[in-house]
């Protein structure tokens, strides 16, 4: 089971290393906190597949420094009042 101290990029590499495929992940160059804060108001989220060479590859062939696991899920009608 992996440690509930791992997070940002290294529970990335960790998902990766057990065979998970597909993650999706806010992604940024500059650091796993800059990740977070381009996913509110940009679009830097992709599906990581790989990690090689110090740098993780989305499934569009693209290298990223950082990559945070982040989840989707659907809004809820109660959570915007309807």
């Amino acid at each position: 089971m992996m440690s509930h101290e791992l997070k940002g990029s290294d529970l990335t590499r960790a998902m990766l290393a057990r065979g998970d495929e597909n993650i999706w992940c806010a992604v940024c160059d500059e650091s796993d906190e800059q990740a977070m804060m381009d996913l509110c108001g940009n679009d830097f989220t992709a599906y990581i597949v790989s990690f090689n060479d110090g740098y993780f590859y989305c499934s569009a062939g693209m290298p990223w420094s950082y990559a945070v696991p982040i989840k989707i899920s659907a809004v809820m009608p109660f959570e915007v009042s309807i």
